[in-house]
């Protein structure tokens, strides 16, 4: 069923642009030729959707605010244009695309694009340069999907103590989404990489005054030729069977799975094959990470000078537990279904087990179907509640490589890789 989805989008996609200019194929496939980007509209009213709980990390405090394309969502910048997702919307394996979080890195970001024009550029050491239009990247190499969660490196920045630096995120800059493009090693081998290559590296389609001025104004990420996640990544235009919305990276983004969002480079617009290391900002300054156990260090470590650091790279094991969210009591005797999602970058989820006692003891949930190893796992687990008084509900994820979900926080400079078990607070009324 979804192969031929697939090939309907594609067969679809691929006449509406032979037939059309690229603002009509824009409005038959997004409802309009503009995105108010730098514009978002404010409800007057907040909408059910919206949340969040009382967990202050459910979401971060913020405006909600609607863009075109999207759903109320949480606003933390507007520029950089950063939108955080409501705890509600990861009841479900895969995330709507309307509902997916975004974050930019500069603050000139794309509102239309030519498809007429556009085109994907590979270039640097290689024998044979490559501009690939939309079409022709779509009919040239062969289509293929994955399952896999994008999730901003800061993520659950705001737990963070002592507070750092950043877009203070709750626990709503992720999202799981069917991706559908064509292999970047195909590209690459198209292209003939040089002998003496060592890295590939990726450039998007903002632009803008960075944190370090002119010398952080175009946001490159680079990735190891040697490094085994080549073989899986994706140049993806379709988005649980739709195309990208413009926040999320149309016409084409980067899918690196397992790896964190920073490398999921949005609107890509160029692949370029490096004989030097890449040292560009992005690289050599952002999103790193201590080389220690756990990529943590203390604040006093940090003020030595002398720690060493390495890019930022997988994600390590994470499970939320999204229902019940706390916000209203819960009647006593009465059966509750405790329900949420779970992920790793380093292998599918073996198991997840959940407590009612705050960690004293724990229990195996119900695992639901499996997407992949790089998907949202949801699972599920029946508790009634035996008399009236506060609950504490914890749940820890094990991966299939073995890793556990560990009790105790991490902390670095960049606000990087919680996954520190979560506690939801449960408040149980009498029955009667």
């Amino acid at each position: 069923m979804a192969e031929n989805i697939l090939k309907t989008n594609r067969r679809k996609w691929l006449q509406t642009i032979g037939a059309s200019s690229a603002a009509i194929v824009f409005q038959q496939f997004f409802g309009a030729t503009r995105l108010a980007a730098q514009e978002p509209s404010v409800p007057k009213t907040v909408p059910d959707f919206t949340g969040p709980g009382p967990n202050p990390y459910w979401n971060s405090p913020g405006q909600i605010v609607t863009y075109a394309q999207k759903a109320p969502m949480i606003l933390l910048t507007d520029r950089p244009v950063q939108l955080e997702s409501p705890r509600r919307t990861f009841l479900s394996a895969f995330t709507p695309n309307e509902a997916f979080f975004v974050r930019w890195h500069l603050p000139v970001i794309p509102n239309t694009v030519d498809l007429k024009a556009w085109r994907l550029h590979v270039e640097g050491n290689v024998e044979h340069p490559l501009a690939l239009g939309f079409p022709e990247l779509m009919t040239r190499f062969k289509a293929v999907s994955l399952a896999g969660v994008n999730q901003c490196s800061g993520n659950s920045r705001s737990v963070f103590q002592p507070r750092v630096a950043g877009g203070q995120w709750g626990n709503g800059a992720m999202g799981n989404a069917l991706w559908t493009g064509v292999r970047l090693r195909e590209i690459l081998d198209a292209a003939g990489v040089k002998s003496g290559s060592l890295q590939v590296q990726f450039e998007g389609l903002d632009r803008g005054v960075g944190p370090r001025g002119l010398g952080s104004n175009r946001f490159m990420k680079s990735l190891d030729l040697n490094n085994p996640v080549l073989d899986e990544c994706l140049v993806a235009y379709s988005m649980n069977h739709e195309p990208l919305p413009m926040l999320n990276g149309f016409p084409v983004r980067l899918v690196v799975p397992g790896y964190f969002a920073t490398y999921w480079m949005k609107g890509l617009t160029s692949i370029r094959v490096l004989d030097q290391p890449d040292e560009n900002f992005w690289m050599k300054a952002a999103y790193r990470v201590p080389d220690t156990p756990r990529n943590s260090i203390t604040p006093e470590e940090m003020k030595s000078g002398k720690v060493a650091t390495i890019p930022i790279a997988r994600m390590p094991v994470r499970s939320f537990l999204i229902s019940p969210d706390g916000s209203s009591k819960v009647p006593a005797g009465f059966p509750l279904r405790l329900q949420g999602v779970a992920f790793s970058g380093t292998g599918g989820i073996r198991k997840v087990e959940v407590s009612a006692d705050g960690g004293a003891s724990w229990r195996d949930a119900h695992l639901g179907e499996d997407f992949g190893a790089y998907s949202f796992r949801t699972w599920f687990s029946d508790w009634t509640p035996p008399r009236a008084g506060k609950y504490t509900v914890a749940v820890r994820a094990t991966d299939a490589k073995g890793n556990v979900q560990p009790d105790t926080g991490v902390w670095n400079p960049g606000g990087y890789e919680w996954n520190k078990i979560e506690r939801q607070e449960i408040v149980v009324g009498d029955a009667s």
